[in-house]
């Protein structure tokens, strides 16, 4: 398998990848787009940083690639509903750069309460202006923290370190995980009222687009200082500006901007008040050799095990899980397909129903299996990745539901749409015997494996021997069989789990046998 890496990557990265026999890894820095897309269509992985721009029309010609690895945490820099509408995996680091990204906070921070830049410069021009840079302490402030992941943690820690009172925004944040980190929980407006410093640390989506801009400013304290080191464009540039020159910001501190590098006449660093480093959160030896061992491990991890880890765009499942989740994915994959070649109707709706203890689980892999072998004859590009985005092309609506009613780990997968309802139910019974125990709501214990004849017919005395006597004489051997009935003298269903597939013709004659109703061949 071929990867390829198109920038710069740290050496301990390279070695993890190069261990793998199975792997030729490129390492081709500075591509031009054009050249990126003339030979990507070769590789079945591709890393990057922040520099390589992985575009849709990069995508579109990336025939191949299987996985994305972003060595860092931001993914903006990569289209990834076109990658997840192709199948590919998208991959991040998230938390390989949180310590040196809160630490650089931290000495922002720390910058703009005793102006450290301003004064350095002043220094070495010969002046010697000791009341030109009169600080601030931190012990006694408060700082608001906009989001509260693994960098915001490590940078309330810092303060609260500091004798600094915190206060932190996050919508999933509970009270709980924040009494415990000495945080409290408070409203984005509450962040802006009461706090001396406020810091940023959320991805850039629409909805945080400008979250510290010209409304937030005008409900801050006056003398308030803001830092910036998570993603261009959380702070609206042109309102911070503003609300320095206009004297509600006293400083700012910013390592990211809306567009980098920013221009030279950008207003902001016209000013004093501007702290400014060159995107450096993540700037340190220890950073960049971790996020380049993380992103290696979990790309050569996805590329020989399946497992996946540090996923933006499919639920990440780690080596230990999927070797929980393994017999559940494959039984779901067992069902979809069973379900696709028994059903021969449009589909409009898809319910499943997870019973026992694989409810406790988290089903979103084993639903996407089973989305995914559903529509496996109708596109070639479905897979775990995108089926559930090609089942919403697709106007098809899915459904889920937990249950623990059952002693026993049961999946359902009812199908509804132009041929009525149709329903298949399976189990696992230990971690490797799975089984068929419901098909339409006749009960039977039938191994899902192999070619399967699905008989339904009159329950009539002789009708196992006349169908086992028609595939006996065209050579055609049982392997296992698996009755069920509806009632006395009602409708009999049996599966036939043969040694060889049927033809059409064969199959069109044991169809037209007497008392026979319907014939479906299954190939698992």
């Amino acid at each position: 398998m071929k990867i390829l890496i198109s920038d710069n990557f740290s050496a301990r990265g390279v070695e993890v990848l190069k261990r793998y026999e199975q792997f030729q890894v490129d390492q081709n820095v500075g591509l031009k787009p054009e050249e990126l897309k003339k030979i990507i269509g070769e590789y079945d992985a591709l890393i990057v940083r922040s520099e390589t721009k992985v575009t849709a029309d990069i995508i579109s010609a990336a025939t191949n690639l299987k996985v994305i690895g972003r060595a860092g945490s931001g993914v903006d820099n990569i289209d990834v509903p076109a990658a997840t509408k192709r199948g590919i995996v998208v991959m991040n680091a998230a938390a390989g750069n949180s310590v040196t990204t809160g630490e650089h906070t931290l000495a922002m921070m720390m910058s703009l309460a005793r102006k450290i830049p301003q004064a350095h410069s002043s220094l070495k021009a010969g002046k010697w202006d000791k009341k030109k840079f009169m600080g601030v302490e931190l012990r006694g402030k408060t700082l608001g923290i906009v989001g509260f992941g693994n960098i915001g943690k490590i940078v309330a820690q810092g303060a609260v370190g500091l004798g600094m009172k915190v206060l932190a925004y996050d919508p999933f944040l509970s009270k709980e995980v924040a009494a415990r980190a000495s945080v409290e929980v408070v409203s984005l407006d509450e962040i802006c009222t009461r706090s001396d410093f406020v810091t940023v640390h959320t991805p850039l989506t629409d909805e945080t687009r400008g979250i510290i801009g010209e409304a937030a400013f005008a409900k801050m304290k006056d003398g308030v200082r803001i830092i910036n080191c998570a993603r261009g464009g959380l702070v609206d540039e042109t309102a911070l500006y503003n609300a320095i020159k206009d004297g509600k910001v006293a400083a700012a501190a910013l390592d990211v901007f809306s567009k980098e590098p920013p221009p030279p006449d950008l207003p902001l660093l016209s000013l004093d008040e501007v702290v400014v480093t060159p995107h450096l959160g993540a700037s340190t030896n220890e950073a960049q050799d971790q996020v380049a061992v993380i992103t290696a491990e979990q790309i050569a991890t996805f590329l020989t095990t399946g497992a996946i880890s540090g996923a933006v765009n499919m639920p990440a499942v780690g080596p230990d899980v999927l070797e929980f989740l393994r017999p559940f994915l494959a039984l779901g994959e067992k069902l979809g397909r069973f379900q696709s070649q028994l059903y021969g109707h449009s589909v409009s709706e898809v319910e499943i129903k997870y019973n026992g203890e694989v409810a406790d689980l988290d089903v979103r892999p084993i639903t996407s299996t089973i989305l995914s072998a559903l529509m496996a004859n109708i596109s070639d590009r479905v897979n775990q990745v995108n089926a559930a985005m090609i089942a919403d092309e697709r106007g098809l609506k899915v459904k889920e539901s937990l249950e623990r009613t059952s002693q026993d780990s049961q999946i359902e997968v009812v199908l509804r749409g132009d041929g009525g309802e149709s329903q298949v139910t399976g189990a696992m019974f230990g971690a490797d015997d799975a089984r068929i125990i419901n098909l339409n709501s006749y009960r039977l214990e039938a191994v899902p494996e192999g070619h399967l004849l699905v008989v339904s017919n009159d329950d009539v005395p002789g009708m196992i021997g006349r169908v086992g006597t028609f595939l006996g004489d065209q050579g055609i051997n049982i392997a296992q069989l698996f009755l069920s009935r509806n009632r006395k003298g009602g409708v009999a269903l049996s599966i036939y789990q043969l040694d060889h597939e049927m033809d059409g013709t064969t199959l069109q004659s044991l169809a037209e046998v007497d008392h026979i109703r319907s014939v479906k061949q299954i190939n698992l």
